[in-house]
This record gives C-alpha cells, sequence and structure tokens, in this order.
C-alpha cells in the first residue's frame, strides 16, 4: 500500500490529476472505510469542478491528507490471487453455418486481465458466450473453481457479461444505479454512497440525471461497467467495450479496468474482447489472438518464439531510400498505411539507430516483435 500511496502522490506532483484522483478513489475504497470513501468523492468532485481551471491549494491539501489516513489505515488489508474459472479444450458449432470455434484452454484467476483479440467474425464473441455460460458447449470442460456444483443462477451471480450493444434502460441515470446496488443488498447510506462513488469514478456525475436517450453510447458502457460493479461479480466479461469509446477514454477505461481487478474491494477477474490490439496488450495479464475460430498465438509462457524482429513503421521517405537503409538487414512490406520491417540482424533499437543515422524521417515506429499484430 505504501508504494501505491507513493505513486499517487507522484501523479499529483507531476500534473497527472486524473489518474491521482481515480486512483485516490480506489484506494480507498479498499479501506472499507465509508468516512474515507466519503473523502475520496468530495476530493474527486472537486478536481472536476476545478479541472478546467488551475486547481486550488484546497484540492492538493484536501488530497494529500486523505492519503495520509488511507495509507495509516490500510496495511492490515491484502491481496490473494485465486482461481476463478478455467475452461478446457472447449469448443462449439453452430448448426446454421459453417462457423466453429475451434479447441481452446484457458485459465483466470483474480487480478487477472485476460484479452480476447482478432477482426470480427472469428470468434471472439462466441469464445466469451462460453465463457459466461449463455452457449452449450459441443466439446471440453468449464470449470468455476470457487462454486460446487454451480447452476445457471450459481453462475449468473458468479460473473457478469457486459455484451458490446448495451441492453436499453428506463429512467434516470442514477436511480438505475440506485436500484441496481439495492438488489445486491446495498441499502440506506451505503446505497448512497456507493452510487457517488461509482458516478466519480466513472466519470458519470454530470449524466447522473439524464436518460437513456441523453447519453451517447460511450457513456452508457460507462454507466452499465458502474452498474455491474454495484454488484460485485467475481469475473467480468466484457464483449469489445471499446467499440463505442473515443482513443483517450479507450485506454483510461483499460487502465481502470486494471486496477479494478486488483481492488482489495471486490478482486476480480477481466476477460474482455477487442479490435484494438495495442491498447488491450498494454494492460492485459495474458492476450489470445483468434482467427477463423482458432486461437492463433497466445502471448506469456505459451507465447511462440519470434524467428525475427518486426517493426512498423510510418514514415514519408520512399521504399527505395528504406531499402538502402537497411542495406539487405531486413525485409520491407507496405499495407498503403505502415512499413513493416522484418529484420534477423537488427532488434528494434538497433534498427531505429540505422534508420535515424540515415536520415530518415519517422512519424511512427512501433516494436511489434512481440505483439499479435504480427499475425494479422
Amino acid at each position: 500500500m505504501h508504494t501505491r500511496i507513493a505513486e499517487i502522490h507522484s501523479y499529483l506532483r507531476h500534473n497527472d490529476h486524473s489518474l491521482a484522483v481515480r486512483r485516490i478513489l480506489d484506494a480507498s475504497l479498499d479501506t472499507a472505510d465509508m468516512s474515507l470513501l466519503k473523502e475520496a468523492i468530495t476530493v474527486s468532485k472537486m478536481y472536476h469542478e476545478f479541472k478546467t481551471t488551475e486547481l486550488p491549494a484546497a484540492f492538493f491539501e484536501a488530497a494529500t491528507t486523505l492519503l495520509g489516513k488511507i495509507d495509516h489505515v490500510t496495511e492490515r488489508f491484502t491481496y490473494e490471487p485465486k482461481m476463478l474459472a478455467s475452461a478446457r479444450e472447449i469448443s462449439k458449432t453452430y448448426s446454421a453455418g459453417n462457423f466453429s470455434l475451434q479447441p481452446i484452454s484457458l485459465q483466470i484467476n483474480t487480478g487477472d486481465v485476460l484479452g480476447i483479440v482478432g477482426e470480427n467474425g472469428n470468434g471472439k464473441t462466441t469464445l466469451l458466450r462460453c465463457m459466461a455460460g449463455q452457449l452449450a458447449l459441443d466439446s471440453g470442460e468449464l470449470h468455476f473453481a470457487q462454486l460446487e456444483a454451480p447452476d445457471h443462477y450459481d453462475i449468473k451471480h458468479h460473473l457478469a457479461f457486459i455484451p458490446q450493444r448495451i441492453p436499453r434502460w428506463y429512467g434516470l441515470l442514477k436511480d438505475n444505479l440506485h436500484f441496481s446496488a439495492a438488489i445486491s443488498g446495498v441499502k440506506g447510506e451505503e446505497n448512497r454512497v456507493m452510487v457517488d462513488f461509482m458516478l466519480e469514478r466513472l466519470d458519470l456525475t454530470p449524466y447522473a440525471h439524464l436518460t437513456w436517450n441523453q447519453i451517447s453510447s460511450g457513456y452508457r458502457t460507462r454507466f452499465e461497467i458502474a452498474r455491474i460493479l454495484l454488484q460485485k461479480p467475481r469475473l467480468l466479461i466484457l464483449d469489445e467495450p471499446l467499440a463505442n469509446l473515443d482513443i483517450n477514454a479507450q485506454q483510461s477505461i483499460l487502465t481502470d479496468l486494471r486496477f479494478m481487478a486488483k481492488s482489495v474491494h471486490n478482486p476480480m477477474g477481466i476477460l474482455l474482447s477487442s479490435q484494438q490490439l495495442h491498447e488491450v496488450e498494454k494492460i492485459a495479464d495474458t492476450v489470445l489472438l483468434i482467427k477463423q475460430g482458432t486461437c492463433l498465438f497466445r502471448t506469456g509462457e505459451q507465447e511462440k518464439t519470434a524467428s525475427a524482429f518486426v517493426i512498423e513503421l510510418e514514415t514519408t521517405a520512399s521504399r527505395e531510400s528504406l531499402l538502402s537503409v537497411l542495406n539487405g538487414q531486413g525485409e520491407l512490406q507496405f499495407n498503403g498505411g505502415f512499413y513493416t520491417i522484418t529484420s534477423k540482424e537488427l532488434a528494434a533499437q538497433a534498427l531505429l539507430s540505422q534508420l535515424v543515422a540515415g536520415k530518415i524521417s519517422i512519424s511512427y515506429f512501433r516494436d511489434i516483435t512481440h505483439s499479435t499484430k504480427r499475425f494479422i
């Protein structure tokens, strides 16, 4: 906890105020102290009130004081990873059409973020729905480690599935959150505070008194995440949660999900699908690339060893100039937007140095040697 508090102080010093406030909210929730959670909500509201102008000294004083209190009371709280779910050689074939999800095995623990990436129509949603118990398996086994002989009801209350198309809801956003918390057993003052926390944590406070028709699809996704988190699931499954978000919101939501997975308040496993390869790879513990129903690539222990270094490059330089600088030490491909350079001799840093020395103008450079991108 001391390390986390030190990180938040660093965010405040270096003007990463939004991240600092989100982490203060998380840390206060982990104390299980309602008074500290209320203070964190006040700090968050102060930040949002002044974030378009210069933040007042009172904000930093309140944040620093609260961090001192959190650091003092949270030493007794610990986080211990536990296995949540495992799938062994599960498969699914649809009777209509010719698509089959080929046998896939995976395991997810509390605190894990497991990303399923690939293009549309390759089986990501099918895999997620199988893991959620929504589709009958053709073969293989699905095991929930913390449930004994689970039925559909047990599984439904153990995990939460958020589809790409959020189901329509009626009434005010905030009222729906209060209701969701209430049916999960959160009543009275705790209900009010927890809803205020979720509104602040997912930047929904300005939309609290709006209806479905008055908010964008991106904020409907945020609402659904807030609603589900109030129910404290052990396993959270999200199908294309980034689809309706802009690029900045995508990374923010992913970072938040990673923090939330390791929450002491409710540690959980997160399984999500996306076409945004780079964004998911930044935060996921394991990434599976699904292509035509088959797991083509898996990071981590089962990662395939790369036979060459691969980088993506965007430049105004001509192909001839690049080939001249490479001097036979790499193969060059162009997809209309980026060049891909594959080299058995030059690692990314050496290749970058060679390009700079050759006066090649570079507007984008990325090492994808160990990325799922190199298989697409």
